[in-house]
């Protein structure tokens, strides 16, 4: 990861983490309540977690509305002492923000979003646009590209796609996504599920199930300005069907939903 970063951006702490400054205005509420509003962010990668995390400075933050943790976390968030649980409104939420060890960041407040674990702030604003999930890498490219190859997705020997424009979707660290056209589907094989998910990059995604696996199929209905290209596109996860691009077979990649496409199928549901 860290050789995606310049070394006059990044620093380095005795404790392992990263951690660069942002020019970002960011903002975090719980409801209603704004508890972080700050121009002076900084961003955060734990040794642990492959996403950034934002901490702030105190003054940016609603410290009245913190309260010493009930029920600290010791050991989590690469080791950090000192936990707050959150009061709005009379709602106690336990251990939603924390500091980060060490001097360098002294004096910064990191908060859990809501979307990532379950519990913390539920919205959160980059500038004038909601964020979801994660802060977003600013050293990571997302770039939706359209396309005349030859696509192929068979699942369980089916196919079930069949299109000569696609568009393909290059995410650093992930394996390129292949987003067809509903006319190019055979949507009398999917079924809708009702599951959804979050992206910090590309927005709300819902599903579809196939009878080879629980939501293998995903699309995104309103899509950030970003990779607006894919809007109402249909995907599928690479790890567990099979895509064959201008008459060459794609191995499966591993990557980290993998494990978790292989468990949710056996559980008859899809990826969280």
């Amino acid at each position: 990861m860290s050789g995606l970063r310049t070394a006059q951006s990044v620093r380095s702490t005795p404790e392992g983490l990263l951690w660069e400054p942002s020019e970002r205005w960011v903002r975090g509420r719980k409801g209603d309540v704004t508890v972080v509003d700050s121009r002076h962010p900084v961003l955060v990668w734990e040794p642990s977690l492959p996403v950034p995390q934002y901490a702030f400075p105190r003054g940016d933050v609603r410290e009245d509305l913190l309260r010493p943790a009930r029920n600290p976390r010791p050991g989590a968030h690469s080791g950090s002492k000192i936990f707050y649980d959150l009061d709005v409104d009379g709602e106690l939420l336990e251990n939603a923000a924390w500091t980060f060890p060490g001097a360098d960041l002294a004096g910064h407040i990191a908060f859990e979003w809501f979307g990532r674990s379950g519990r913390g702030l539920d919205h959160w604003y980059e500038e004038e646009e909601e964020i979801f999930v994660h802060p977003r890498d600013p050293h990571k490219r997302v770039d939706a590209i359209a396309s005349s190859r030859h696509v192929r997705v068979s699942v369980d020997g089916t196919l079930v796609a069949d299109t000569h424009r696609p568009v393909l979707l290059f995410e650093t660290g992930l394996p390129t996504r292949y987003y067809v056209p509903r006319e190019d589907v055979r949507m009398d094989l999917l079924t809708a599920s009702g599951h959804h998910t979050a992206c910090p990059y590309k927005g709300v995604a819902e599903y579809w199930s196939t009878d080879g696996g629980a939501n293998l199929v995903w699309s995104y209905p309103e899509p950030l300005p970003a990779v607006a290209a894919i809007q109402g596109l249909l995907a599928f996860y690479n790890e567990v069907v099979d895509i064959t691009v201008d008459g060459e077979r794609r191995e499966r990649p591993v990557t980290p939903f993998s494990a978790m496409l292989t468990q949710s199928s056996r559980r008859g549901r899809g990826p969280a």
